[in-house]
């Protein structure tokens, strides 16, 4: 085991019993410094996103600053409020007493990070853990190298050493981590690296939440508006490059709307990104070449639509429509997490029911609909991680909505009060006096079951 991790964590243990974190102004001091060092390093953060993702500003603050602008103040204004003992009525085989519930961290948690919003998939789910009272050891992504830095910058500014963390490195370090024993890990990143995290936090019986994924579909019928959806699949397919773990995966297109649907979304991408798209400043590109020669290898022998072209020196991939026949091609096995917009025609309904069940408990799950009863109807049919009638994506925008996957899109959710739950213990206990002491409960029963049985059932 390595010896500069045990000590890492063996300090945060020790920060941790000194009961430092059960201070609320402490928290709340914390989060008020985090939000002030974040906001002077704006610049600092837009550049290393451009650099590791080649990220425009705009994207940068809008999906990823402000994103987390906003969870510090929910956590800000909430905070007094969600750790307050809860007063819950008593029963009647408890009489007299008093009922409570009362939110405490869990303690230290382990926190694994992806490069694809490496800033704000670092940052949110860290705000609720503070907010909670917890220790956060934090292992950002290897290949958002620019960011990492700026986070261990910003972290190491405003937390203690012991409070908080950052450990840098690949595969290797986060295997090490998952060797200790937390007392909560949050893990985002491919389903496969998350069954080897759920087996390890097996070892400790750690709970755990994972953030994963899936092959998200996005089903349009005949009585969708072509331009409003074609915009926002668009918007919510190829931003980011498409390496947006909620991005629609592929399309179900009604038949007597595909070819109509196919101009748009090609007039939409032209107007969205220009003719020449790789000189456009406002779309990013691919974060590895390894990722890139996965991207490219997907669409060999594929029937192209529109794009496909690809620069790998530059990391560049073209946003992609592909027109798909055969359900075996190597693009629908698995998630594609780039610009690749398979697309599949359907004349039943049946048809898309064996889509989706095909690729079943998808981390989201998207409709276009002129007819939202047919659309919520629709919505409430399928288990997923979340969703939307007539749009993409911007479910996430609500901190009222928890976010998070079921089944093997993932487990637990966050955002919002969901993620100080999340990094919460919610301890029950009851308060009883002295002066009482009613012999029901007390053997022997002989003379009394009969009274006892009515009394239960009156309770019941």
């Amino acid at each position: 085991m390595d010896k500069s991790l045990e000590s890492i964590i063996d300090n945060q243990k020790n920060y941790f019993k000194s009961k430092k974190t059960l201070s609320i102004d402490f928290r709340i001091q914390k989060l008020k410094d985090l939000l002030k060092e974040i906001k002077s390093n704006e610049k600092e953060i837009e550049l290393a996103l451009f650099n590791d993702l080649g990220k425009s500003s705009g994207e940068s603050y809008l999906t990823e600053i402000h994103f987390v602008y906003s969870e510090i103040n929910i956590a800000l204004k909430g905070i007094k409020k969600w750790v307050k003992r809860k007063s819950v009525r008593s029963n009647l085989i408890n009489f007299p007493s008093s009922d409570y519930i009362i939110p405490e961290p869990l303690g230290n948690t382990l926190h694994i990070s992806p490069w694809n919003y490496p800033f704000q998939l670092s940052i949110a789910p860290l705000i609720g853990a503070i907010a909670a009272g917890n220790t956060v050891l934090l292992k950002p992504s290897e290949y958002s190298v620019q960011t990492s830095q700026v986070l261990t910058d910003i972290l190491s500014s405003v937390f203690d050493s012991g409070h908080v963390d950052v450990v840098v490195g690949g595969p290797k370090i986060a295997s090490d981590l998952l060797e200790f024993n937390w007392d909560y890990i949050f893990f985002t990143g491919s389903i496969e690296v998350g069954k080897i995290v759920a087996k390890a936090a097996a070892v400790n019986l750690t709970p755990t939440t994972l953030e994963l994924g899936g092959k998200n579909p996005c089903i349009i019928d005949e009585t969708a508006s072509i331009k409003v959806t074609a915009k926002r699949i668009v918007w919510g397919k190829f931003t980011n490059c498409g390496q947006t773990c909620i991005a629609p995966d592929f399309l179900i297109v009604n038949k007597k709307i595909k070819n109509s649907l196919i101009k748009e979304l090609i007039n939409q991408i032209t107007k969205t990104y220009s003719e020449d798209v790789i000189k456009c400043e406002e779309y990013g590109r691919i974060i590895s070449e390894k990722h890139m020669k996965y991207l490219v290898s997907l669409v060999q022998n594929e029937k192209i639509l529109h794009g496909g072209k690809f620069d790998i020196d530059n990391k560049f991939f073209e946003p992609t429509i592909v027109e798909i026949e055969n359900l075996d091609s190597k693009i629908m096995e698995s998630e594609i997490f780039g610009p690749i917009l398979p697309i599949i025609e359907y004349e039943e309904f049946s048809e898309i029911d064996e889509l989706i069940e095909r690729y079943s408990h998808p981390l989201a799950l998207y409709i276009f609909t002129n007819n939202t009863s047919f659309g919520k109807k629709f919505l409430e049919s399928y288990p997923f991680g979340g969703g939307a009638i007539n749009d993409t994506v911007l479910h996430i925008a609500n901190d009222r909505l928890p976010f998070g996957g079921v089944g093997q899109s993932g487990m637990g959710k966050y955002h919002g009060e969901s993620t100080f739950k999340t990094f919460s213990h919610f301890k029950p206990y009851i308060s009883k006096p002295l002066w009482i002491d009613p012999p029901l409960r007390y053997p022997p029963f002989k003379n009394k079951i009969n009274f006892l049985k009515k009394i239960l059932k009156l309770i019941s």
